[in-house]
């Protein structure tokens, strides 16, 4: 028998047997299981460490506090300021009355405001003739009236400026006031009837008077423009 030949310098290294390529791969696996394991466990003990600190904290608080309980809010009842008193339309209508009062005079001179005529008309400065000649002519529908005739002065001042006031707030253009010819006043003067022109006059909502026609009162009454309403 031929002896066997030594491998020759140049030539390439045999391959490993197939099976110590397998015994190496399952040991590998293995330390990388057990390396794994290690870490879980490690983790696993961290944790219960941590959460026996904490039990142990929470339990030296509560042997250092005691026992708690949750305090209980005391219901308080703060009284609420007492609403103010309405209004007493008694006293309301004092001071309308006392306003009144002290807003028209019965002293008021009104000769040199008057137009010298046969009717004694009333325009503002600024007022052309030509209104009083339409009012006159009946060019504005009279739309409400009051009448005076029988009242005392104050009553009479007071029913006047209410109705004034009243009237403009609504939008009116036209009223008639009633005041009488003073027939039976002492000495037959129509004392009323004077004192409605100065208390009209008065009035910064009137802007001319008349007198009325025979068939809307006469020497009776006056037929009243009064300004339009500021929107």
């Amino acid at each position: 028998m031929a002896a066997a030949r030594p491998p020759s310098p140049g030539a390439a290294p045999a391959p490993a047997p197939k099976s110590l390529k397998n015994l190496a791969d399952l040991k590998q696996v293995q330390r990388q299981l057990a390396e794994t394991r290690e870490r879980e466990a490690a983790e696993a003990a961290a944790r219960a460490v941590a959460e026996r600190k904490r039990a142990a904290e929470k339990d030296l608080f509560a042997r250092a506090v005691g026992a708690t309980e949750p305090l209980r809010q005391k219901t308080r009842t703060v009284p609420l300021a007492p609403e103010p008193p309405a209004p007493i339309p008694v006293q309301h209508q004092l001071d309308e009355q006392r306003v009144l009062r002290e807003s028209l005079s019965d002293e008021f001179d009104v000769t040199t405001l008057l137009d010298v005529d046969d009717a004694m008309s009333f325009r503002r400065p600024g007022i052309g003739t030509d209104v009083t000649a339409r009012l006159r002519k009946g060019d504005w529908t009279i739309q409400a009236q009051v009448d005076l005739h029988g009242l005392r002065s104050d009553e009479a001042r007071e029913a006047l400026g209410g109705f004034i006031r009243n009237a403009h707030k609504q939008g009116l253009r036209c009223v008639r006031v009633v005041h009488g010819k003073g027939l039976g006043s002492p000495g037959k003067q129509p004392v009323l009837k004077t004192k409605t022109q100065r208390w009209l006059i008065q009035k910064n909502e009137v802007l001319a008077f008349v007198q009325a026609k025979p068939a809307e009162g006469g020497a009776g009454a006056l037929v009243v423009l009064l300004a339009p309403v500021k929107r």
